[in-house]
C-alpha cells in the first residue's frame, strides 16, 4: 500500500514525523478496533466521517480514507479465512459423521441435508448410475416437495444432471430453466419445473475413475454460484463417494457374512443329518439283524420320524401297520385319508423311477428296491410336511427295508425248500398206491406249522413256462399265508392248503395270482382229503380238473371238478351225484320242498315233450297260463340263462339222475311219456 500523506501533512505529539495526530490517530485506532470486533463493513465508514467532522486537513482525510479500505481488505481477506475455515470444519465434521455410519441410506441422507446447510440452499439431492440401464436416477432429497421430481430418471447427456453424470465434470447453470446448454426433455423440464428450480449445481461423485452419482444444490430463485461454493460441493461430493462406497463395502461384506453364516448353518445342519441317518441306518440294520419282523421295524421307523407307517410288499399286501398318533407320541390314532392301490402302486413307481420318496396326497412313498427290483413300499402317514434330513432318513429306512424282505425271502426260499421235499413225500406213493410213513408226514408237517389232521385240499397251478419260477415263488408265498404247502411236483405248481372248499380257492388263486404275474394262471383244484392218504387222489383230481380246464377253454380261471357240472362227474372218480343235482337244480327242489309246489314236475313234462307249452299243459292236466307262471318262478330260482343250450342240457341230465337216483324230491305228479 501506498501512502498518499507525507510528513508534511500530520506531525506526532512528540515531534516525530510520518505519525498520523489529533483526528487522523483516533480514526486509525477505531478502524483496528472494528477489525479486531469484527464489525460489519458498514461500520468501517463512519472514522472518516467523523475525522472529516473534526476539522482534518485534506491530507489527513485522505491518510484516513487509505487506511479505510486497507482495512475492509483486511476484514474481506479474514472473512474468508473464517469461511473456509467453516467450510473445512464442517468438511471434516462431514467426513466423521459419515464414517460414524453403517447404513447405505443414513448414509446418503446425511450427505444431502449436510450439502443443504453447507451451501444455504432450497434444496439439495442426489442421483446414482444404474450401469444395468444406463442411467441416473434420483435416490435421496433434502427439501423437495415435488413427488414427479423425486422420481426423476435422467439419461445419460440428459439435462444438468446426466451430463455430469457422462463427463464427469461439474457444472452449474444460474437459470436451468432458459440454459440452452444441456438437453433438456419433457420428463426433466416437468419435474424441475413442478419442484420450482432456477439455479442448479452439480458436481460428480466418483470412485477413482468411476463416476457414481452426481451431487446437486439448487435454489428456487436465479443464482450464479461462485467457484468458491462450486469447490465446497465437490469437496462434500468426494467425502461423500468414498463413504457409499466404504457402506456398499461394507454391506456387501455384511451380506457375504450372513450369507457364509447361513452356508456355514446349512453345512452343520447337513453333517448333523447324515450323521444322524447314519447311526439311524446303523441301528435298524442291527435290528435287522437281530432276527426282527417287519411289525418291529415299522415302530421304530414310525418313532424316530413322528408319524404312522405302512410296509407293503411287491403286490401291494399289506405286511405292518403303526398308524400316526399325536406327534409320534402314543395316544388317539391321527385320521388316515385311505389310499387306493392304483394310487399307491403309481406313487411307488414314481418313487422307484426317481430314486426318491414322493409326496403323495398328505402321505409319503418310498419303493424299496434291491437294484432293479421292487421288493414294495414305505407308506409315511401323519407328516405332511417332510425336512430333507427327514426324507433322507426315510429313504434310508427303504435300504434296511429291502434288506429285511431279502433276508426274509432267503429264509423263505429255504423253508420253501424243504416244504417242497414233504409236498413231494405225500403226493408220491409207494408199492399198492399206499403212502409211505403217513405218521412221519404228520409230524414233518407240524414241525413247519402244518395240520395235516385238518381237511386240506390240493390246487395244481398253471401259467406261461417263462412264469412258473415267480408263479412258484408266489404260491409258496400264499401256501405260507395259508398254513400250508407249495413246490414244485411233476413239472407243475402244486398247493396244498386247509380248506374244504377247493372251488372258492381256485377261482381266488386264479384271479390274484394272474393280477400279480400280469399273465393267465390256470387253478384246478380237489378235495377236501382227510389226512396224508387220501392227497395222492386229490392231486390227481386237480390235475384232471385242470385239463378239463384248459380243454374247455377256461384258461385264466379257477375251479374244482364238481364246477364243471356233468364232465365234472364223469371226470372224478367220487362223483357227488347227490352235489351235483343240489348245484343244479337246489333252488328248485327247495322251492318245491318249502311250498309244496310242482316246478320239478313241471320242468320233466316241459323237457319230456320237446319244450312244447301246448303239450305240458295236457301232460299235467293244467292251463297253459299255469305252465307259463311256473316256468317264469323256475327263470326266478336258477337264472336269465336256464334255458340256453347249456344249461338246458344240464338241467335235463339233473333232472334224470334225480329221478334215476331216487333221490328226495318234492311232491311230483307221474308224468306220462318221461324216460325212466
Amino acid at each position: 500500500m501506498t501512502s498518499v500523506w507525507t510528513a508534511d501533512d500530520a506531525t506526532a505529539d512528540d515531534g516525530a514525523p510520518g505519525v498520523p495526530a489529533g483526528a487522523a490517530a483516533t480514526a486509525l485506532r477505531e478502524l483496528l478496533g472494528l477489525l479486531a470486533d469484527g464489525a460489519p463493513a458498514e461500520r468501517f465508514a463512519r472514522p472518516a466521517a467523523d475525522a472529516r467532522a473534526a476539522g482534518a486537513g485534506a491530507g489527513e482525510q485522505a491518510w484516513v480514507e487509505e487506511a479505510t479500505r486497507v482495512a475492509l481488505d483486511i476484514r474481506r481477506t479474514l472473512d474468508q479465512h473464517r469461511r473456509r475455515e467453516a467450510e473445512l470444519t464442517a468438511l471434516f465434521d462431514t467426513a466423521g459423521d459419515l464414517a460414524a455410519l453403517r447404513d447405505p441410506d443414513a448414509v446418503l441422507r446425511a450427505i444431502v441435508h449436510r450439502a443443504r446447510l453447507l451451501l444455504g440452499t432450497d434444496v439439495t439431492y442426489l442421483t446414482l448410475n444404474d450401469p444395468v440401464v444406463g442411467d441416473t436416477y434420483m435416490r435421496v432429497t433434502d427439501g423437495s416437495v415435488s413427488a414427479a421430481f423425486q422420481q426423476l430418471r435422467l439419461g445419460m447427456g440428459e439435462g444438468l444432471g446426466g451430463l455430469v453424470a457422462q463427463s464427469a465434470r461439474p457444472y452449474a447453470s444460474a437459470d436451468y430453466r432458459t440454459d440452452d446448454r444441456f438437453k433438456h426433455t419433457a420428463a426433466i423440464d416437468h419435474g424441475v419445473g413442478e419442484e420450482g428450480l432456477r439455479g442448479i449445481l452439480g458436481v460428480p461423485l466418483r470412485v477413482g475413475n468411476r463416476v457414481i452419482g452426481v451431487l446437486y444444490a439448487a435454489d428456487r430463485e436465479v443464482r450464479e454460484f461462485a467457484p468458491e461454493a462450486v469447490a465446497l460441493l465437490a469437496s462434500l461430493a468426494d467425502h461423500a463417494a468414498v463413504a457409499i462406497d466404504g457402506a456398499r463395502l461394507l454391506e456387501e461384506t455384511r451380506a457375504a457374512l450372513v450369507e457364509l453364516g447361513v452356508a456355514n448353518e446349512t453345512v452343520r445342519a447337513h453333517s448333523e443329518a447324515m450323521r444322524l441317518a447314519a447311526e439311524t441306518h446303523d441301528r435298524l440294520t442291527e435290528l435287522v439283524l437281530r432276527g426282527a419282523d417287519t411289525g418291529d421295524l415299522a415302530r421304530e421307523v414310525a418313532a424316530l420320524l413322528g408319524g404312522g407307517l405302512v410296509i407293503h410288499d411287491s403286490d401291494g399286501s399289506e405286511l405292518a401297520r403303526v398308524p400316526a398318533g399325536p406327534h409320534g407320541q402314543d395316544g388317539p390314532e391321527l385320521p388316515e385319508r385311505p389310499v387306493a392301490r392304483a394310487e399307491r402302486e403309481a406313487w411307488t413307481a414314481a418313487s422307484r423311477s426317481g430314486g426318491r420318496a414322493v409326496r403323495a396326497a398328505g402321505n409319503w412313498v418310498c419303493a424299496v428296491l434291491a437294484g432293479p427290483e421292487l421288493l414294495g413300499s414305505l407308506t409315511l402317514t401323519g407328516r405332511p410336511e417332510l425336512p430333507d434330513s427327514d426324507r433322507r432318513l426315510f429313504e434310508r429306512t427303504a435300504l434296511v427295508t429291502a434288506l429285511l424282505l431279502l433276508l426274509r425271502r432267503s429264509t423263505a426260499q429255504a423253508e420253501d425248500r424243504v416244504r417242497g421235499e414233504l409236498l413231494g413225500d405225500l403226493l408220491a406213493t409207494g408199492p399198492a398206491g399206499r403212502v409211505r410213513d403217513p405218521a412221519g408226514q404228520t409230524l414233518r408237517a407240524r414241525k413247519l406249522g402244518v395240520d395235516l389232521t385238518r381237511p386240506h385240499t390240493v390246487l395244481v397251478l398253471h401259467c406261461e413256462a417263462a412264469q412258473r419260477t415267480r408263479l412258484l415263488a408266489e404260491g409258496a408265498r400264499r401256501a405260507r399265508a395259508l398254513e400250508g404247502l407249495a413246490g414244485l411236483y411233476e413239472g407243475r405248481v402244486v398247493l396244498v392248503a386247509p380248506t374244504e372248499h377247493p372251488g372258492p380257492l381256485a377261482r381266488s388263486l386264479a384271479e390274484d395270482l394272474g393280477r400279480v404275474l400280469a399273465a393267465p394262471v390256470t387253478v384246478g383244484s380237489a378235495g377236501p382229503a382227510a389226512g396224508p392218504p387220501g392227497l395222492p387222489a386229490a392231486h390227481a383230481e386237480a390235475s384232471r380238473c385242470l385239463e378239463a380246464l384248459h380243454a374247455l377253454g377256461h384258461t385264466g380261471q379257477g375251479a374244482a371238478l364238481p364246477d364243471l357240472g356233468f364232465l365234472g362227474i364223469l371226470l372224478g372218480e367220487r362223483g357227488d351225484v347227490a352235489g351235483y343235482v343240489e348245484r343244479v337244480l337246489g333252488p328248485v327242489l327247495d322251492y318245491d320242498r318249502r311250498r309244496g309246489t310242482e316246478l320239478i314236475g313241471t320242468l320233466e313234462a316241459y323237457y319230456a315233450h320237446g319244450a312244447s307249452l301246448s303239450k305240458a299243459k295236457d301232460a299235467l292236466h293244467v292251463h297253459v297260463n299255469t305252465v307259463v307262471q311256473r316256468l317264469e318262478r323256475i327263470r326266478q330260482l336258477l337264472g336269465e340263462s336256464w334255458n340256453t343250450p347249456s344249461r338246458a342240457l344240464e338241467i335235463q341230465l339233473a333232472l334224470r339222475v334225480h329221478r334215476v337216483a331216487g333221490l328226495p324230491q318234492g311232491s311230483s305228479p307221474e308224468v306220462s311219456g318221461l324216460p325212466r
